[in-house]
């Protein structure tokens, strides 16, 4: 047996319908046998002269229209709502690139479940840019491969650094592709708060007698840490403030003035004697058997004010690196591995480490570089003065 589905009336019919009703009503007619020739139950009846009666077919179309308006200005305002919601939700940062606001369509698709037309309209992206898919080139795999390999063995470098190593190892690549791979992946070097200090009044402060060339003023100063046993290692380091080479870097148990002594007749061997030393006022450097053994050889002293490390900046910055790059990240078991990983690092430094003051080039390399200036404009001046001036 099929059911009947009730017939379902306008506004206007049912006014229609009381009209009639009304004028059957006045005819004689009772409610039931109204209700029986309109088809309709009592209750229906009822409820439609509670609802419409007294009112006209055009006020109920106008009472329709109000409906409808109404009905759309609610849903306007709800979408204007959920616009707001989601504009607010996604503002946390500027979407610039075409990656960052296709995550941003993403993540309103699956938060508040709209049509991905519509989320695209709310960040002004184009859909056929959320829809593309990146090719990524030839050898990203390689590349991306090598970079993770720098930066598991160099946890401080950041992406300049590890962008001009692989470009100095004949890897072909620029440093926004670097950048990009190296968000992409999430890396990122943490920051260090550092507290500002007062530049001093020190006369021989690096920033007050600046070096001006190679071997014009070397630095020295000492760092210690710990064995894995918990014994005290000292380390000696002597730089070349122009090149920031590093020229020595000897770890003991105690390092004495003679120790001191033996280290940089040894340096001055191989790498020349400086103009200036400087350091602070510590005892192994202002004995007298030092000091002596300085003026005897012609190198002057430059002592920085106690208390004052920051005026021995280029030691304070090494020493800085030395920690943060090679002490925090390894394990001394004893004296002889301490020294073995020391001359290691010391090496890695020197010719591997590019340094963003030298223009990404190792120490090393400038160096060489100021000795081969050095050496051209000797040769120039030498070659000027024994060449007879022609009349």
């Amino acid at each position: 047996m099929t059911k009947r589905r009730s017939k379902r009336h306008t506004p206007e019919q049912i006014i229609r319908k009381l009209r009639d009703a009304e004028a059957m009503q006045n005819a004689g007619k009772t409610i039931g046998e109204i209700c029986q020739q309109m088809g309709i139950s009592e209750q229906t009846f009822h409820r439609w002269r509670t609802q419409y009666g007294g009112m006209k077919a055009e006020e109920a179309k106008r009472l329709k229209e109000l409906e409808q308006e109404n009905s759309r200005l609610k849903k306007l305002l709800a979408e204007a709502e959920l616009d707001k919601a989601m504009l607010k939700d996604i503002a946390g940062g500027k979407l610039l690139s075409p990656s960052r606001k296709r995550q941003a369509v993403q993540h309103l698709q699956e938060t508040y479940e709209v049509s991905e037309r519509k989320a695209c309209q709310l960040v002004d992206q184009p859909r056929s840019s959320q829809r593309y898919q990146a090719t990524p080139p030839d050898g990203e795999a390689a590349l991306l491969k090598q970079i993770l390999k720098l930066v598991r063995r160099h946890p401080r470098f950041g992406y300049r650094r590890i962008g001009r190593m692989m470009q100095a190892t004949g890897w072909k690549v620029n440093l926004k592709r670097i950048y990009r791979l190296w968000r992409r992946e999430g890396l990122k070097v943490p920051r260090k708060q550092r507290k500002k200090r007062s530049l001093g009044t020190g006369a021989n402060a690096c920033h007050r007698r600046r070096p001006e060339r190679k071997n014009h003023v070397w630095c020295w100063d000492f760092i210690f840490d710990r064995t894995e046993t918990g014994t005290t290692l000292k380390w000696l380091t002597i730089l070349d403030e122009y090149t920031r080479e590093c020229l020595a870097l000897q770890v003991d148990r105690h390092i004495t003035s003679e120790h001191v002594i033996d280290v940089l007749a040894e340096l001055f061997k191989t790498h020349g004697v400086p103009e200036y030393i400087r350091s602070d006022n510590g005892s192994e450097f202002v004995s007298q058997a030092i000091r002596v053994w300085l003026k005897r050889i012609g190198v002057e002293t430059l002592y920085i004010e106690p208390a004052s490390p920051w005026e021995n900046g280029y030691a304070e910055s090494f020493h800085s690196r030395v920690r943060d790059e090679f002490m925090n990240c390894e394990i001394f078991e004893n004296l002889k591995s301490a020294r073995k990983q020391t001359a290691a690092w010391k090496e890695q430094y020197n010719t591997v480490r590019p340094h963003s003051s030298l223009g990404y080039r190792t120490p090393r390399d400038f160096s060489e570089q100021c000795s081969s200036s050095r050496r051209t404009t000797s040769a120039f001046q030498r070659n000027t003065a024994e060449t007879p001036i022609l009349s």
